[in-house]
């Protein structure tokens, strides 16, 4: 087995350098572990589309099945097309992804039946624990069955949000040659005109990582959107879970945005219903929700806790601002093609371009995710706090690391990273310049030598 365990097990996956630190034998293990913690009869395996994928699908499918379980092989897909296969068949799910990572990387993203998340407080702690032992093999040895789910699912979708009465839309998708390259062609017709950038499946990401949260990767949806024209933009992480949008100007649409406007749309259609946001959205989000006639309710960043506040409230939506969006009819699940639908089908529906139809959604101006390496997280973040906390009218709470509200209408959250000696600021304020200064400030702190 590759090095320690605590090194790829992280707090929503299993992710590592493969052969490195993860592994065909790992992946065995993991396959075997999670039958073993679940008692699932039957698994779904999926995997994108990196070179390693297909033998870590293979190793898991051995485990799974010598612990006993039938495998149910589903080939290339997205990770929501997974999520879709594990609600639509009541089956726990694995999924061999290293999402937006670099080529030199894999992972293995777990769900148990109905698309219910696995985290570390929902089964991978234990999952590592057994993943260390020799478990004994199961009297049985599972079934393995190949299916092809790329129609249902598009099906599925397809009957979530109806595009044929729409005003003909020319759209560029740029999939970042990952999984959107397979799904994106078997959800999106007409009336769209769909422009295609580099859908050829290539887990060693020629053209740019897969990852649309980095500016510097959506340059060349940017210049493609202007260059024919188009209405929108989409461009989608490796495995196609997150989806972000570019207006016909070729500008980025905060994802807090998207999440408001899809907010709008679950409310007319589900009135009074319970709306969930992260910490870090805006907080047009939850006015928006009002606004509308929702119930807005905040959560710790991240897919697990999202999940949660969703089955406990009920809640019609969920968003986050990293572009990870949730919906309580894909299982409260996280779907980016199924935000990107909404999208499309409210442009559509609209007189105006998707810069005037956002443009009441972005409110305020806000910094975007900024990362600070430091060596002693806690003395930095009680410094910010000691500093901002008790200036008049200040409201602090710490749902998710530290959160100052201050009574002009900004606020910040510092938070530290799961994995890494890192805080991650986000600040929002009512203009750029005010902004830009609460920002500058709070970084004076976190960077003090």
């Amino acid at each position: 087995m590759p090095a320690a365990l605590d090194q790829v097990f992280k707090a929503y996956d299993v992710r590592g350098v493969y052969p490195d630190q993860l592994d065909e034998e790992l992946a065995e293990r993991v396959g075997r572990a999670f039958v073993a913690l679940t008692g699932t009869g039957t698994l779904a395996i999926g995997q994108d589309m990196r070179p390693s994928s297909k033998p870590m699908a293979d190793a898991v499918a051995a485990g799974a099945t010598a612990q006993g379980a039938d495998v149910l092989r589903v080939g290339l897909c997205s990770t929501d097309m997974l999520y879709y296969v594990a609600g639509a068949l009541d089956v726990a799910g694995v999924m061999l992804t290293a999402s937006h990572n670099p080529a030199r990387y894999n992972g293995i993203k777990l769900c148990r039946t109905g698309a219910a998340p696995v985290g570390q407080d929902t089964g991978l702690r234990e999952i590592k624990a057994l993943a260390e032992q020799d478990l004994e093999p199961a009297a049985r040895r599972g079934r393995v069955e190949q299916r092809d789910v790329l129609p249902a699912y598009a099906a599925y979708l397809r009957g979530l949000v109806d595009l044929s009465a729409l005003r003909p839309l020319t759209v560029v998708v740029d999939a970042g040659n990952g999984m959107a390259g397979h799904t994106v062609p078997a959800v999106l017709g007409p009336p769209l005109t769909v422009v295609p950038m580099y859908f050829e499946l290539d887990g060693s990401f020629p053209n740019h990582e897969a990852n649309p949260l980095d500016p510097a990767n959506l340059r060349d949806l940017q210049a493609r959107v202007a260059e024919v024209g188009a209405d929108v933009g989409l461009a989608f992480d490796g495995d196609a879970d997150r989806c972000f949008v570019v207006d016909e100007r070729g500008r980025p649409v905060s994802p807090s945005a998207i999440t408001a406007l899809v907010a709008a749309r679950a409310l007319a259609e589900h009135p009074g219903e319970t709306v969930i946001h992260n910490l870090i959205t805006s907080r047009a989000v939850p006015e928006i929700v009002r606004e509308h006639g929702g119930v807005p309710v905040r959560s710790r960043v991240g897919h697990s806790f999202i999940k949660q506040v969703m089955a406990e409230t009920g809640a019609v939506f969920g968003g986050e601002h990293s572009a990870h969006y949730y919906f309580r009819d894909f299982w409260r699940a996280d779907t980016g093609m199924l935000a990107a639908l909404h999208v499309l089908a409210a442009l559509g529906a609209a007189d105006g371009p998707l810069s005037r139809l956002t443009a009441d959604y972005a409110r305020y101006a806000a910094s975007g995710e900024v990362n600070s390496t430091v060596d002693d997280v806690p003395g930095r973040t009680a410094a910010v706090e000691e500093e901002f906390g008790k200036r008049d009218g200040a409201t602090v709470d710490h749902l998710d690391g530290l959160t100052v509200s201050l009574p002009d209408g900004s606020w910040f959250n510092l938070r530290p990273s799961n994995t890494e000696p890192l805080l991650r600021l986000n600040v929002e304020a009512l203009d750029e310049r005010s902004m830009t200064e609460l920002r500058d400030a709070v970084l004076a702190l976190v960077r003090a030598e």
